[in-house]
C-alpha cells in the first residue's frame, strides 16, 4: 500500500498557524488528516483522527487504485444571542488519498467511525496471498510447495 505525501503540507500548516485560517471563499490546500496505517495479517488497517466530524460528513469513494477519505468539520451551530468568543478550531474540507497497490481488494473495503477515529480496514486480494503449489513427480508422487 503505497501512501501519497505531500511535499508542501508543513508549509502549509506553518502558513496557517502563523497568519491563521483563510476567510471563506480563498483559495486553499486540503488540510489532511493525521493518520496511522498497518499491516495486520491478511489485511491493512488506516486509523485517521477526525475529532468532532459527524459519520455523515465523512466520504470515502474509490476511483480505480485510489482511496479518498474527504470530511468536512462545519461551524457549531451558536444558540441566539451567544456570541463566539475563541474560535481555533479549522474549519471546512478536510481530505487525504491512499494509493492502493494491486495486492488489495478495494471492493472489501469495510469502515467503521468510533469517538471521533476513522477506522479502514483493506483486505489482501485472494490472488495475492501465497498459496502451495502440488508438484507431480514422474513416480506419481505429489509434493507440496509453498508459492
Amino acid at each position: 500500500m503505497l501512501i501519497r505525501t505531500d511535499p508542501f503540507r508543513e508549509f502549509d500548516r506553518l502558513a496557517q498557524q502563523f497568519f491563521g485560517s483563510q476567510s471563506p471563499g480563498t483559495w486553499s490546500r486540503p488540510t489532511p488528516m493525521p493518520m496511522d496505517a498497518y499491516r495486520d495479517g491478511d489485511q491493512y488497517v488506516a486509523v485517521f483522527d477526525l475529532p468532532g466530524i459527524s459519520p455523515d460528513a465523512i466520504e470515502l469513494d474509490v476511483e480505480r487504485n485510489v482511496l479518498t477519505v474527504k470530511a468536512e468539520r462545519r461551524p457549531v451551530e451558536l444558540a441566539e444571542g451567544a456570541e463566539m468568543q475563541v474560535s481555533e478550531r479549522p474549519l471546512g474540507v478536510f481530505s487525504r488519498q491512499l494509493f492502493l497497490g494491486e495486492t488489495l481488494d478495494a471492493d472489501r473495503i469495510e469502515a467503521s467511525y468510533d469517538g471521533g477515529v476513522l477506522t479502514l480496514t483493506i483486505p489482501i486480494a485472494e490472488q495475492a496471498k501465497p498459496r502451495k503449489i502440488a508438484v507431480t513427480a514422474s513416480g506419481g508422487d505429489r509434493k507440496q510447495i509453498d508459492a
